[in-house]
């Protein structure tokens, strides 16, 4: 069985809705487990900025899938729940990224692995840390734990990371 970690966002209304129907998705699939899943963290867009903020979290997921068949059923459901790739890093309904697919390392056209840039990104660190803080990611040459990755961010990149907390009545 292969383990993969996949990074959920959304920054379009209804985000939690939408991370609710990925999640539903993913788990409707024979061959995928989801094992974990973190909290979710409202976050501040990053790259482009002029957009709302996203809700993001990060899955554990046991599969039979090749990694980059996993791409093709993450990429399905991003088409059906309306994603449209307009402005890169722009507003989105749902975006699935792998980020790590049994500690492989390799580059095609269509994937990296492990996740090119998330070594660098607060709203996908944060949430995988709950779920793996000690696991070994590489990046530029370098290998180290989650945790470790972590503490070389910036205060300011974490404190745009913040656990999202569905008050009462329904609403943020």
């Amino acid at each position: 069985m292969n383990i993969a970690y996949v990074a959920l966002g959304t920054n379009i209304e209804p985000r939690d809705q939408h991370i609710a129907n990925a999640l539903e998705l993913v788990s409707g699939h024979e061959h995928i487990r989801i094992s974990k899943k973190s909290s979710i963290y409202q976050t501040a867009p990053v790259g482009y900025t002029d957009q709302a903020d996203f809700l993001n979290m990060v899955i554990e997921i046991e599969t039979s899938l090749s990694s980059l068949d996993l791409l093709g059923f993450c990429q399905k459901i991003e088409r059906e729940l309306g994603r449209k790739r307009e402005i890169r890093f722009g507003p989105r309904t749902i975006d699935l990224d792998i980020l790590v697919y049994n500690q492989e390392n390799s580059e095609t056209e269509r994937l990296t692995i492990p996740h090119p840039r998330m070594h660098e990104r607060a709203f996908v660190l944060i949430p995988l840390n709950e779920l793996a803080p000690n696991l070994i990611i590489s990046a530029n040459g370098n290998r180290k734990s989650v945790a470790d990755y972590i503490d070389r961010l910036s205060e300011r990149e974490k404190k745009d990371v913040v656990k999202w907390i569905r008050n009462e009545s329904g609403e943020e």
